[in-house]
């Protein structure tokens, strides 16, 4: 069985979907609401906790989307251009080391 992830959901605009079209990772894009697209970067439940250690604000959405929520928007950036830099969606190790 696959292990769980943890999305980091960030809205994609049409300047970064762009950027992912560049990349070659527009399709990893998901439609959730009236044209607007979420790009899910996944974590483990080590990354999870770690993300959620560093950034005392953000939250773990138990709930529903079982996803990290309210990251500042400095940190998501940096997530998103590693994920263009990449090429790839599991970029949490790097990111973690920065």
């Amino acid at each position: 069985m696959a292990e769980e992830t943890y999305p980091i959901n960030l809205w994609i605009n049409e300047e970064r979907l762009e950027k992912l079209q560049q990349a070659g990772l527009s399709s990893m894009c998901k439609e959730v609401l009236a044209g607007l697209k979420v790009l899910a970067v996944p974590n483990t439940a080590a990354q999870r906790d770690k993300v959620l250690k560093m950034f005392p604000m953000a939250k773990f959405d138990t709930a529903t989307t079982k996803s990290i929520e309210l990251l500042p928007k400095a940190v998501k950036d940096k997530i998103f251009d590693l994920v263009v830099q990449k090429k790839s969606l599991n970029i949490m190790d790097d990111f973690l080391k920065s």
